[in-house]
């Protein structure tokens, strides 16, 4: 076995290691991402190195750098952002999550959103919006991504025109409190992506909602 197979394959443990590491109970989300990010990032930067007759551990280095930034984008002001809306959207069905690439996201059902058959934004999602809202005006680089649903009730035109509508509203009363409307975007998905099975009541009253996603781009 060669010395540089050895380096590169130890560099890779190295790696997974710090792989695994990223999944420990007692770092923050932010560090989480960071640790994760640089573990793919070396693993990444020693195989394209060895690929281009590099030095292995070089590779890995610069690697592992690129990916730590690169699983940063999760800011502590994104951490505290979720929680501070998990907090004031608290027993409202609403859901807040972190997706796979570092997203804020909102699943706001149609019971808290609009009524049936309306685009008109209802008192309790102002409730949602506000503190949403509030929690974006010192954070002039963020990013919002709004889309509109509907359940497979009605025509497939009406359903696209009226989650395309909803989620205008929605970027509407945002901009209303302050939000830039170039940060802003919309797209209506109608009954396209449903999240549950649109053959009984509860199905239906699932995909009948709107998801806001909120993301700062790395520097």
């Amino acid at each position: 076995m060669n010395k540089q197979f050895t380096i590169q394959h130890g560099l890779i443990g190295l790696a997974t290691t710090s792989l695994l590491l990223a999944g420990c109970a007692n770092m923050s989300e932010r560090q989480q991402g960071t640790a994760a990010g640089a573990g793919i990032g070396a693993v990444a930067g020693a195989v394209l190195s060895k690929a281009t007759g590099g030095k292995a551990g070089t590779g890995a280095v610069v690697g592992g750098a690129v990916g730590a930034v690169a699983g940063n984008v999760w800011s502590k002001r994104q951490q505290d952002r979720r929680a501070e809306l998990e907090k004031a959207t608290s027993g409202t069905g609403v859901e807040i999550s972190r997706t796979a690439d570092d997203q804020l996201k909102m699943n706001i059902p149609n019971d808290v959103s609009f009524k049936v058959g309306s685009s008109a934004v209802q008192p309790a999602m102002r409730n949602v919006l506000d503190p949403f809202a509030t929690s974006l005006r010192d954070d002039p680089s963020a990013r919002i991504r709004i889309v509109g649903h509907t359940d497979s009730t009605g025509s497939e035109a009406t359903n696209n025109t009226l989650s395309f509508d909803r989620a205008q509203s929605v970027r509407d009363y945002l901009i209303g409190r302050g939000i830039a409307a170039t940060r802003i975007e919309t797209d209506g998905r109608g009954e396209r992506e449903p999240i549950a099975d649109n053959s009984s009541a509860d199905g239906r009253a699932k995909n009948r909602r709107v998801e806001i996603f909120l993301r700062e781009p790395a520097a």
